[in-house]
């Protein structure tokens, strides 16, 4: 559920290997049902044929339910997630950022609920198909409990897969090693068109037109924008540590290493800037800021980024706030 370039990639994946797999779709609808959906890659990639549906009744229960939906359209979990749930149904969702889980787990449980990160370069570059860039692990667990023999049995059909996959007992600390990549490089690649001295501030100035956004390796590239990122990287690790979950100390350096690698990507905030989407405003920037202000911290290169991009958001009209923002 949520078949864009996560989705696909991954329940191509879980297809190839054997499994019968099944994905809602709107857009793409028929170019999948007629072509399957194909995955681009080095060694040459590969066509899947899952079964296709525009209404999940159309599907019914179903062993696992995996979200990759991106987290604006998260209203719409009951009317989605309802009618493909049976009595041992798991719901694993691969969505950015914080609140997910536990969204899901009023609705519907939190037995049923596990939680994925997904460390993985895709984009999707036409209908139907996916470009997979590098890398593809992933970091899944239970939510609010230790690790179920459920836990790793998913783990396996995600290796079998060709998915590699780490078990985690902290879903939670997991989630913001992840951010400690995504806020900055979401965000700023985001906010960069609005320049430097407006990230700093928090606000836009009066008349400043907005320019280009900036990929990975551009962030990187000038000594400024690295600053900041390193800075935004320091203080989600602060906010982690605030709430007891102490991240390795080189978390910061592993995940610059590991961008550098990746040359100019496009993370998928950019990319939905661009295309004049809703942001992932809240579960990426604003639910850890507003976690580290109840933890005690100011957080102030994430308050102003925040701030910023709720000003940037092309959907800010049509999301409602969970809470209060920087001003």
């Amino acid at each position: 559920m949520g078949c864009g370039a996560l989705g696909s990639f991954y329940g191509a994946r879980l297809r190839r290997s054997g499994h019968e797999v099944h994905f809602l779709l709107r857009s793409d609808y028929e170019v999948v049902r007629a072509q399957g959906v194909r995955i681009e890659d080095a060694s040459g990639g590969f066509v899947a044929r899952p079964g296709v549906a525009r209404d999940p009744a159309e599907i019914g229960p179903v062993d696992l339910v995996i979200v990759g939906l991106k987290t604006t359209a998260n209203g719409a979990f009951g009317s989605l997630i309802g009618p493909l749930l049976g009595p041992g149904t798991a719901v694993m969702t691969l969505q950015n950022g914080l609140g997910n889980e536990e969204a899901l787990a009023a609705l519907f449980g939190g037995e049923r609920v596990l939680g994925g990160l997904c460390f993985v370069c895709l984009n999707r570059v036409a209908p139907g198909v996916v470009q997979h860039l590098a890398h593809g692990r992933i970091v899944m667990g239970e939510f609010g409990r230790p690790l179920t023999e459920r836990a790793r049995r998913i783990g396996g059909w995600w290796r079998d897969a060709g998915v590699a996959c780490d078990l985690t007992e902290d879903l939670e600390k997991a989630h913001w090693e992840k951010l400690v990549w995504n806020i900055p490089f979401n965000g700023l690649g985001v906010a960069s068109a609005a320049g430097l001295q407006s990230v700093l501030a928090g606000r836009l100035f009066e008349g400043q037109p907005l320019g280009a956004c900036l990929t990975t390796d551009l962030l990187l590239r000038d000594p400024e924008w690295e600053r900041l990122v390193r800075e935004l990287m320091e203080e989600t690790m602060e906010a982690a540590a605030a709430q007891g979950l102490a991240l390795p100390g080189d978390a910061a350096e592993v995940q610059i290493a590991r961008t550098r690698e990746m040359g100019p990507y496009r993370a998928s905030t950019l990319i939905d800037f661009e295309r004049g989407l809703p942001l992932e405003l809240e579960s990426l920037f604003g639910e850890p800021w507003r976690r580290a202000r109840a933890a005690g911290l100011e957080s102030p290169r994430l308050g102003a980024l925040y701030g910023l991009l709720g000003q940037l958001d092309p959907g800010r009209e049509l999301q409602r706030a969970r809470g209060p923002r920087p001003q």
